[in-house]
């Protein structure tokens, strides 16, 4: 019989032994409907430790008014578990993003950017991160160009796609 966690799909353990046989620290990249989360985990025999931390939704403290699941919001999420690493002295990591499909230009890459920016070495190709004019969300504010000549739907899809 497998492992609990292999059964309900929460864990590929020969990925995690290839991720550990490294030996170096994980940035772990998990989302959610409305946030994510980036996480800088050793391993220990105990259990694993998480010696940094970022939530995307920390950047309401930094005066973020949109919303903290798109491309943009990864990449300062990234920015900031980046920074935090550093601060503790992590200067390389390993990408981990878990059972998430890997996806060209994905906000998973997009904070791995992010934190690639501030500092932190991940050995990743530079063709699958995003664009910066997607991160800047330049795509957003071309579309929204369109309908500026219609203010009922122009203001109906700004709060969609805006969050507010």
């Amino acid at each position: 019989m497998q492992f609990k966690r292999r059964r309900l799909g929460k864990t590929d353990y020969k990925k995690r032994l290839r991720l550990l046989k490294s030996k170096k620290p994980r940035l772990v990249v998990r989302k959610s409907l409305k946030y994510l989360r980036a996480q800088i985990v050793e391993f220990s025999p105990q259990g694993d430790k998480t010696l940094a931390s970022a939530l995307s939704q920390e950047l309401k403290k930094f005066g973020w008014k949109f919303a903290f699941d798109n491309i943009s919001a990864s990449y300062l999420t990234g920015l900031l578990i980046g920074k935090r690493a550093l601060e503790k002295g992590i200067k390389e990591a390993v990408l981990d993003l878990g059972a998430y499909t890997s996806t060209k230009g994905s906000r998973l890459y997009a904070l791995a950017k992010g934190a690639l920016d501030a500092g932190l070495k991940i050995n990743i190709a530079k063709e699958i991160l995003p664009d910066e004019e997607r991160i800047r969300g330049l795509h957003v504010a071309n579309y929204l160009e369109r309908f500026k000549n219609l203010p009922e739907e122009f203001e109906r899809i700004r709060k969609i796609l805006l969050g507010g």
